[in-house]
């Protein structure tokens, strides 16, 4: 017998794919032939086709990770099949290069929720939280806190959070407050690429305020997945030997690698566009929900600060999930993806918004009469 919680899954994701009007669109809802249409039609102009494929990280893999430093101003790369392992390499290199197996870094950030201890387990590192505030730690927490750690790692932006960031000023100075105390700076920049347009300065200066820095290729830039980890060409030389240690030693990889460097070709460049119009769209949806009478809704930053931000709800998830299903089954109109309780108050359930290329579109006017047809849809039309 099907779990229902499946056929719910697989019902919204049929909704979604079908869907004529979206905010951003994501891999999921492609399909295999769409995908390889897809990388054959960008792939001739980021990297001549004509070349050997790539065995064991040479070839285009080598070329990404050329690209990719460039861009970070760091001294080499490394490509990683996925972030995770890239970050555990990472660290458990500047633990050895420090010789103190302390990583401070906050309870939200991605090793912390979503690896299961990883870092603990596989590398014998040990974690702190100079903060459990919902922002990146301050200058006085990471100058004052209570006991010595080898590397700060900071998650720009920090995801679970809603997306947020410091400002210029108050990253420079935790970076200086680390330094202050011998640590290493490490960024976590799975979406480091649309942090420009917060902090008003280039991928290459903001990198450059850390001692090695991660990005993601699937998060921001659509690519089919992959990471690479920048930093002084002996920490990389050091990385690669874990890399194939931890298995990451992959035979070929050419569909990832120019799936990424299509990405930086394309999505790179409008990522400041998406940035700004998510501005727009969050003031539309703070609008939206206060015409239609939802007595409380909440969008988290209330100006975004990169392309995604957090919009919670007074009802629960499967109420959510049920009308955005709905909507865009009946009206070909997807406004939200997925709702889930997020650890707020009983009754109250979030999702997350990313406005991309399909989404710069959209007017206030539109995004108002989504939300209106949202709300309908729910049981009374507002919370009881």
């Amino acid at each position: 017998m099907t779990d229902p919680t499946e056929q719910e899954r697989k019902r919204r994701l049929a909704a979604l794919r079908s869907a004529e009007r979206t905010l951003s669109r994501t891999a999921m809802e492609s399909t295999l032939r769409e995908q390889l249409a897809q990388l054959s039609d960008g792939a001739p102009a980021v990297y001549d086709l004509e070349e050997a494929s790539d065995v064991y990280g040479d070839g285009v893999v080598e070329e990404l990770e050329r690209r990719v430093a460039s861009l970070l101003g760091k001294d080499a790369g490394a490509f990683f099949p996925t972030g995770t392992m890239a970050q555990q390499v990472a660290l458990r290199c500047w633990a050895g290069r420090t010789g103190n197996p302390t990583v401070a870094l906050h309870p939200l950030a991605h090793p912390e929720q979503h690896e299961r201890g990883a870092l603990e387990t596989l590398s014998g590192l040990r974690t702190v939280h100079p903060t459990t505030e919902p922002r990146l730690p301050t200058a006085d927490e990471v100058r004052d806190f209570g006991e010595p750690f080898g590397t700060l790692m900071l998650e720009l932006p920090l995801r679970e959070a809603g997306f947020v960031l410091p400002s210029w000023e108050e990253l420079e100075a935790v970076v200086e407050a680390a330094r202050e105390r011998d640590a290493v700076v490490h960024i976590d920049g799975a979406r480091l690429w649309e942090c420009p347009t917060h902090f008003g300065r280039p991928l290459e200066e903001i990198a450059g305020l850390a001692d090695s820095v991660y990005v993601s290729f699937y998060k921001s830039l659509g690519g089919l997945g992959g990471s690479v980890l920048a930093g002084p060409r002996s920490l990389i030389d050091e990385a690669k030997a874990w890399r194939h240690r931890y298995g990451g030693q992959v035979f070929q990889q050419f569909p990832t690698a120019l799936s990424a460097l299509i990405g930086l070709e394309r999505e790179l460049p409008r990522l400041p566009e998406y940035v700004a119009h998510a501005g727009v769209v969050a003031a539309a949806l703070r609008e939206g929900f206060a015409e239609a009478g939802v007595p409380w809704a909440r969008v988290h930053p209330e100006e975004p600060h990169t392309h995604q931000f957090q919009v919670w709800l007074p009802y629960a998830a499967e109420v959510l999930n049920d009308a955005l299903i709905r909507q865009a089954e009946e009206t070909k109109t997807a406004l939200f993806r997925v709702f889930w309780e997020g650890g707020g108050p009983p009754g109250v359930s979030v999702t997350e918004v990313t406005v991309a290329a399909a989404g710069l579109e959209w007017t206030p006017d539109d995004v108002r009469a989504a939300v209106a047809d949202f709300v309908e849809r729910l049981p009374g039309g507002v919370s009881r």
